[in-house]
C-alpha cells in the first residue's frame, strides 16, 4: 500500500509544520524526585526486563517500535514490551492508546537531527512500544514522554497530561527540524523495510537464524533483544538437541546443526527424524498400529536376510513389566505381539559384565572368564575393574562372542556398546563399534544404529547390539520400588518407541528380528541388611573382601599366598557363629553346581553366599552403598530375574514361554543369523519353540559305551567271603540268589515300571558297566567304579514305606552277578574310620508289607557315604520322597554318585580318577544326584503320562558334616529339605557331571525334552 503510506507521510508533515511552539518548556534542572511536577512513580528510571531490546541494535521496524526523537548524546535503552508503558500512555488500562504517531527509524542508534544545538543538557527521547509494526497499515507505533538525564545521572520522564493524539510533540524550539527528521525516518522505513513490513509474521517457522523482519525475530540476537517469536526455542534451538519431529518443526528449513530433519524434502535426502511420517504426515506411529502376525520377512530391496538386533536394557527386573507394564506402551506391545517369557534367569553372579558376556557367548562366567565386574587374575597378577584400562585387555575375555561368530562366517557386525565389544577379543573388533561412553544420549545410539541399517549392502552389518544403562542406574540410585525407576522405565520405553518408529519409517519393522533383553534384576538395599566380617572375626587385616551379595575373599599378599592361604580356617571360624546368620562361607567347590562358579582361578577359593536382600563387606565404609538398590545375588531369587522379548518375522506371534537361562540366547541368535555356533554351555535347540521356523534339529547324543551282560555266576563264587552277613528271613540263600535271575517277561515288566522313559545312556568313553534287573528297581552297575552309575525305580502315590531297623541296615548280600574284583566288600567299610555305606534304591520302600524287598540289600546297591551325609540321605528317602510322590501322583526316581574332583562341572575321566583315587579300594563320590520325574498333569501317573513331564533334580555335595545347615541339635525336618532345595539343579547339569543322558526313549519332541532338562525351579526362599 505505497500510496497510502505517502498520504500518511503528507498528513504528518502538514500537521508538524502547522504546529506552533506553544508547549511549555520544562526546567529540567529544577526537577527533583520530590518535585510536584512529576508523580512519584515517574521519578524512577524505567526498569528493563529480560525481554527488552537495546537501542542501537538492528531492531526491525515491525518489531519493537521506537518513537523518533533527537538525541545529541548516546541513545538510551528502548523497552519493547507494552507492560513498560506508563499509565499516562495507556489510559490506566495497561494498553497503549489506539492513536499514535506512525513513526519508526531504521539503523543502529539514533542520530541527532540537523540544527539540534543543545548546549549543556543532553536530551534524550525514549519510547515504550508495543509488539505492533509501525509504518505498516492497520498497525500503530506509539510514543511516550521523553527522558532527560539530570545532573545526578538519573533519567526522568516528561509529564504528559494526556495520551498522544497522533501529532508529534515539539520538544525543540525549531519544529521544522523535527519534521525533517520525521520525514527522513518514515521514508527510510518505507523504502528500506517495505518488503518485511508488508506482512505480519509471528512465527520462526522458516526464519530460524535469518535476519528477516516481522512481528518478532528469530536470529541469534533476539534473546538479547527480548523480541524472539514465541516458538523460537521449539523451532530454532531445540532441533539441535532432539532427535524427533514436533508440530513446530514440520516443514522447517534444513540446517546442518540439527540432529535430524523435519523438512519437506527429508525423505528424498534420507535424513528424516524417526517420527517424521507420524507427526508431519499424519501416519500412525508404530505403537498405535494393531499387532500383526508377520508370517514372512518383509524387507526393502537390498536386504537378502533379516538382520538381528540385540537390545539390552540394563537392570530391567522381570517384575517391572508385570507391575508397570501399563505405563510402558511400546514394550508392552512388543510383549503382546512377539514371544516372551515371564522371567529369564541370569547367570551367577547376577552382575552386568558377566551376564552380558554370557548372553553373547553362551558360556558361564567360569568358562568365559568375566567372573565379576571386579576381579583379580593370580596368574597374571592383574586386576580388572570397569573404570580401568585393564578392561580393554583381551586376555580377560575368553570364548567367542556372537559378533565374531558372525564375522568368521562371512557376515558383518555393528555394536553400539556391549561389554567386550570395544575389545579386540581374539585379536578382532566388530566391523563397526563404539568405545563405551556413558554420556552419549540414548537417542543418538538408536539413530546411529538406524543409520548403520541404511549403509550400502556391502557395508551394512547383519548383527547389531544396542545398550542402555537404564533402568539399572536409577535402580541403584533410588531403589527398585521408586518413582525414579518408574521415570527411567518410561524414558526407556520412549527410546524403544523411537527405534520402532525409525524402523517403520525405513520399512524395516517387518524385516528385523529384535531381542529385547536385560542382564539381571534389582533388589532393595538396606544398611540394616549388610553384614560386616569385623563383627564376626577379631582379625580382618590379613585379607580383602570383594563386597556385595556374592562376596569373595583373598589374602592381601597376592599372588604369593593366593593358593596357599588358610581359607578353610576362615570358613570354620565363620560357620554357624550367630543364630539366623545371613551368610554362609563356602569353599567354592562346595557351592551349588547350578552356579557353575568354581572352575576358574579368578574365582577366589572362599566365597560368601548371602540370603535374599543381604550384602557383605569386610567392615563398614568398604561397601559401595547399602542403600538404593543392588544386584548380584542368587540367580534364582525372583528379584534377580531378567526380561526377554523376541520380536520380528523369525519369532512366533503372541507367544509366552516358560523361563529359561540367558546362556541359551547365543544359540538362538546363531539360528536367526544362519551361522553355526561355537562350542558353548547352552543347549542347542532349547529355544526352538520360540521360532516360527527352527533351523536346527536337535538329536539325542549317541551312546558311546554300551552295557554288557551281568548274569548269575556259579556257586564257586559264593565261597569267597566279602565280610558281609545277613539273615534272609527264612528265605533260603539259593532261592534268594535265584530272585536275581529274572526271566525275559519279568525283565520287560520291571522295565515298564521302573524305566518308563528309557534307561539312561552312558556317554563316557569305554566305560565298563552292565544292567542289573530287580523286581522293584533297575541299576546300571559300573565295574570301573565298583558301584552303580545309576539306579531307578518308581514310587506310587499310595506305596507304603517302613523304617529301617538296626539289623536291616547292617544286612548286606553279595550280588552274585558281579565278580569279586569288581565288587565292594563289607571289610572295606568295617575298617574305614570315616566312611560307611548307603543304598541308592532304598530298602525301606515296599509294595507289600509282608514281604520286605531284600533285593535292595545287595553290594551292587551300596555307595560310599559319610555317616553325617547318610542322615540327610535317609531322611530324604524316608520322609520327603513319599511326600513328593503323594503330591505328584507318583514319581520316577533316578539317583547315583558323582565324581567331580576338579570341580569343572563335568564327569572326571578315568585318567583323572586314577590321580584322585590313589590306593583306595573304593572311589568316594564328591556329590550325589537325584532326579524326580512326574507328569505335569497330576491326574496322570508317571507311567500313564501322555503329555508333558515335570521334574525336580538335585546335585548334593557329599560332605563329612552338616555344618552347612548348622544342623547340630536340630531335627532333620528343620534343615534337610532346605538343604536339598538349595542344591537343586538342572537335569542337564546332572548329565554333564555324570556322563549320562536321560529320557531318550520318551515319545516326545526332543526340543520339549530339552526344555525339561534345562528347567530350574525358582523358590521364594531357599
Amino acid at each position: 500500500p505505497f500510496p497510502r503510506v505517502l498520504s500518511l507521510v503528507t498528513t504528518e508533515i502538514s500537521a508538524c509544520l502547522s504546529s506552533s511552539p506553544h508547549e511549555e518548556a520544562v526546567n529540567w534542572d529544577a526537577v527533583s524526585p520530590q518535585s510536584p511536577l512529576l508523580p512519584a512513580e515517574q521519578t524512577k528510571p524505567p526498569q528493563r526486563s529480560r525481554s527488552v531490546p537495546r537501542a542501537g541494535d538492528d531492531t526491525a521496524c515491525c518489531a519493537a517500535p521506537p518513537v523518533c526523537g533527537l538525541s545529541p548524546g548516546p541513545m538510551p535503552r528502548v523497552a519493547g514490551a507494552s507492560a513498560g508503558i506508563p499509565q499516562a500512555l495507556t489510559g490506566g488500562r495497561g494498553k497503549p492508546p489506539r492513536e499514535g504517531a506512525k513513526n519508526c527509524r531504521q539503523g543502529r542508534g539514533e542520530a541527532p537531527c540537523e540544527g539540534d544545538q543543545q548546549p549543556a543538557a543532553l536530551w534524550r527521547v525514549t519510547a515504550f512500544g508495543s509488539m505492533g509494526s509501525p509504518g505498516c497499515p492497520g498497525q500503530q507505533c506509539y510514543g511516550t514522554a521523553p527522558l532527560r538525564e539530570s545532573a545526578s545521572g538519573r533519567s526522568v520522564a516528561l509529564p504528559l497530561s494526556k495520551p498522544f493524539n497522533g501529532n508529534l510533540f515539539l520538544f525543540l524550539h525549531v519544529p521544522q527540524v523535527l519534521c525533517v527528521c520525521v520525514l527522513t525516518t518514515i521514508l527510510g522505513c518505507i523504502f528500506g523495510l517495505k518488503p518485511s513490513c508488508s506482512k505480519d509474521v509471528k512465527t520462526c517457522k522458516g526464519r530460524c537464524f535469518e535476519r528477516t523482519f516481522g512481528s518478532c525475530r528469530c536470529d541469534k540476537d533476539c534473546v538479547k533483544l527480548g523480541n524472539c517469536c514465541l516458538d523460537y526455542q521449539e523451532t530454532c534451538i531445540q532441533p539441535a538437541h532432539i532427535w524427533t519431529c514436533n508440530k513446530f518443526r514440520c516443514g522447517e528449513k534444513r540446517r546442518l546443526e540439527y540432529r535430524c530433519s523435519c523438512s519437506d524434502d527429508c525423505v528424498e535426502n534420507n535424513d528424516c527424524c524417526v517420527n517424521y511420517q507420524a507427526v508431519c504426515k499424519g501416519e500412525a506411529s508404530w505403537v498405535e498400529e494393531e499387532c500383526e502376525n508377520i508370517t514372512e520377512p518383509q524387507c526393502p530391496k537390498g536386504f537378502t536376510k533379516s538382520p538381528v538386533l540385540l537390545f539390552s536394557l540394563d537392570g530391567f527386573r522381570a517384575e517391572y513389566l508385570q507391575t508397570w507394564g501399563g505405563l510402558l506402551p511400546v514394550i508392552s506391545k512388543l510383549q503382546k505381539c512377539g514371544t516372551y517369557t515371564s522371567s529369564m534367569r541370569p547367570v551367577y553372579p547376577s552382575k552386568t559384565f558377566p551376564n552380558h558376556y554370557s548372553i553373547v557367548t553362551g558360556l558361564y562366567p567360569e568358562s568365559h572368564g568375566i567372573i565379576d565386574n571386579k576381579m583379580y587374575d593370580p596368574k597374571r597378577n592383574a586386576s580388572f575393574t570397569l573404570k580401568s584400562e585393564e578392561k580393554f585387555n583381551p586376555q580377560w575375555y575368553q570364548g567367542q562372542p556372537i559378533w565374531l561368530t558372525a564375522m568368521y562366517q562371512g557376515l558383518k557386525a555393528g555394536t553400539f556398546f556391549w561389554p567386550g565389544s570395544d575389545v579386540a577379543v581374539n585379536g578382532t573388533f566388530p566391523n563397526l563399534y563404539e568405545i563405551y561412553n556413558g554420556s552419549i544420549p540414548f537417542e543418538e545410539r538408536v539413530v546411529t544404529v538406524l543409520r548403520w541399517l541404511q549403509l550400502p549392502e556391502d557395508e551394512r552389518p547383519h548383527f547389531y547390539t544396542l545398550y542402555l544403562e537404564e533402568p539399572d542406574s536409577s535402580g541403584h540410585k533410588f531403589g527398585p520400588v521408586s518413582s525414579g525407576v518408574i521415570m527411567a522405565l518410561q524414558r526407556v520405553d520412549k527410546i524403544v518407541g523411537m527405534l520402532m518408529d525409525g524402523l517403520k519409517q525405513m520399512n524395516l519393522h517387518k524385516c528385523l528380528n529384535i531381542i529385547f533383553i536385560s542382564d539381571h534384576g534389582m533388589e532393595v538395599g538396606s544398611c540394616r541388611k549388610t553384614a560386616y566380617l569385623n563383627s564376626y572375626l577379631d582379625n580382618v587385616q590379613d585379607f580383602i573382601v570383594v563386597p556385595g551379595p556374592a562376596a569373595r575373599l583373598r589374602p592381601n599378599n597376592v599372588p604369593d599366598e593366593y593358593f596357599s592361604f588358610n581359607y578353610e580356617g576362615i570358613v570354620r571360624n565363620l560357620t554357624c557363629i550367630k543364630p539366623n546368620q545371613p551368610f554362609k562361607a563356602y569353599m567354592k567347590q562346595l557351592l551349588p553346581k547350578r552356579f557353575h562358579y568354581s572352575y576358574n582361578d579368578r574365582i577366589e577359593p572362599l566365597h560368601f553366599y548371602l540370603d535374599s536382600q543381604w550384602q557383605l563387606a569386610r567392615k563398614p565404609l568398604e561397601i559401595k552403598s547399602c542403600k538404593g538398590g543392588f544386584h548380584g545375588s542368587d540367580n534364582r531369587f525372583p528379584n534377580m530375574q531378567a526380561i526377554f522379548i523376541g520380536f520380528g518375522p523369525g519369532f512366533k506371534f503372541g507367544t509366552q514361554v516358560d523361563p529359561f537361562e540367558n546362556i541359551e540366547v547365543y544359540n538362538l541368535m546363531c539360528d536367526l543369523l544362519g551361522v553355526k555356533p561355537a562350542p558353548n554351555n547352552g543347549t542347542h535347540g532349547r529355544l526352538n519353540h520360540l521360532l516360527k521356523h527352527p533351523v536346527y534339529t536337535p538329536h539325542h547324543p549317541k551312546e558311546t559305551s554300551h552295557p554288557s551282560e551281568c548274569s548269575v555266576v556259579g556257586e564257586r563264587a559264593f565261597s569267597v567271603s566279602l565280610g558281609c552277613s545277613c539273615r534272609t528271613g527264612g528265605l533260603p540263600i539259593r532261592d534268594f540268589h535265584q530272585r536275581l535271575n529274572l526271566t525275559e517277561t519279568e525283565v520287560k515288566k520291571t522295565e515298564e515300571l521302573n524305566l518308563p522313559y528309557g534307561r539312561p545312556r552312558v556317554l563316557q568313553k569305554k566305560h565298563n558297566y552292565c544292567l542289573l534287573y530287580h523286581y522293584r528297581y533297575v541299576s546300571g552297575y559300573s565295574r570301573d567304579y565298583r558301584m552303580a552309575l545309576w539306579s531307578t525305580y518308581t514310587v506310587g502315590r499310595d506305596d507304603k514305606w517302613i523304617s529301617s531297623t538296626g539289623a536291616a541296615s547292617n544286612c548286606l548280600h553279595k550280588d552274585v552277578r558281579i565278580s569279586q574284583n569288581h565288587n565292594q566288600t563289607c571289610l572295606f567299610y568295617n575298617n574305614h574310620p570315616r566312611l560307611t555305606y548307603g543304598f541308592l534304591a532304598p530298602p525301606d520302600f515296599m509294595t507289600d508289607a509282608k514281604k520286605p524287598h531284600y533285593d535292595a540289600l545287595l553290594t551292587s546297591n551300596i555307595v560310599p557315604m559319610y555317616p553325617e551325609f547318610k542322615v540327610l540321605w535317609n531322611y530324604f528317602h524316608q520322609h520327603l520322597l513319599p511326600e513328593y510322590a503323594a503330591a505328584r501322583n507318583g514319581v520316577n526316581v533316578v539317583s547315583g554318585p558323582v565324581f567331580d574332583y576338579d570341580s569343572d562341572g563335568l564327569y572326571d575321566t578315568p585318567e583323572k580318577l586314577k590321580r584322585y583315587r590313589g590306593n583306595s579300594e573304593v572311589l568316594v563320590p564328591t556329590h550325589f544326584f537325584i532326579v524326580l520325574t512326574s507328569c505335569k498333569n497330576t491326574s496322570e501317573t508317571p507311567l500313564e503320562c501322555g503329555g508333558s513331564l515335570d521334574a525336580l533334580s538335585f546335585i548334593v555335595p557329599h560332605r563329612e558334616d552338616n555344618s552347612e545347615s548348622c544342623a547340630d541339635g536340630k531335627s532333620e525336618s528343620m534343615w534337610v529339605e532346605e538343604r536339598m532345595k538349595f542344591h537343586t539343579s538342572r537335569i542337564r547339569d546332572i548329565e554333564l557331571i555324570t556322563g549320562l543322558s536321560f529320557y531318550q526313549d520318551r515319545k516326545q519332541p526332543i526340543s520339549d525334552i530339552l526344555q525339561l532338562k534345562t528347567y530350574l525351579p525358582i523358590f521364594e526362599t531357599v
